[in-house]
């Protein structure tokens, strides 16, 4: 829904998931477009100007628990309960590529990006969270792991120069990587 905050009404509503909204990400290029995941294993793009979702993305297994929209606003990135992250591009309406490993056995509860756009960050019902290069081939993009949580990842942030990268958990601690 969108809401009028001056008037504390809505303005629309977008209803073409068949499952909870997880997620949702403004297009930083363009903030009359979005992209939500949902529990119906989809990715939406949504226009705000014609009311309705304008692409639908599809290729994972179970929900889809975070997008993210990378900083051209032409790709974005989600992270899902099928331990896969996806990246999928706006312009030829397709997945470009994906980051999972045999070894990682749980859902992705987060996901985030690098400024650049090269590196993507996801964050890990065990605890973790892995670091993958966008620009690799599948089976060598993961890059870094970030270890030191106690219970699951559950939010993912960078901060606005790019220098530093902040994992919230449920172990009610925030860790900031630089």
């Amino acid at each position: 829904m969108i809401w009028d905050i001056e008037r504390s009404s809505g303005k629309g509503t977008f209803t073409d998931h068949c499952g909870d909204v997880m997620s949702v990400s403004i297009n930083p290029t363009d903030p009359n477009v979005f992209v939500s995941g949902s529990c119906d294993t989809t990715a939406k793009v949504w226009d705000i100007r014609e009311g309705k979702c304008v692409q639908t993305f599809v290729g994972h297994q179970s929900d889809i628990n975070s997008v993210q929209f990378l900083a051209s606003g032409n790709s974005f990135v989600t992270g899902s309960d099928d331990a896969y992250c996806r990246l999928f591009d706006l312009r030829c309406y397709c997945e470009i590529n994906n980051f999972t490993d045999e070894s990682i056995l749980c859902g992705i509860t987060s996901v985030a990006t690098s400024n650049s756009g090269r590196l993507l960050f996801a964050g890990y019902d065990d605890f973790n969270c892995f670091v993958w290069d966008v620009t690799k081939e599948k089976n060598v993009a993961q890059i870094y792991s970030l270890y030191g949580h106690e219970n699951r990842v559950s939010c993912l942030g960078m901060n606005i120069t790019g220098q530093a990268f902040c994992t919230g958990s449920w172990d009610c601690l925030l860790k900031i990587w630089a």
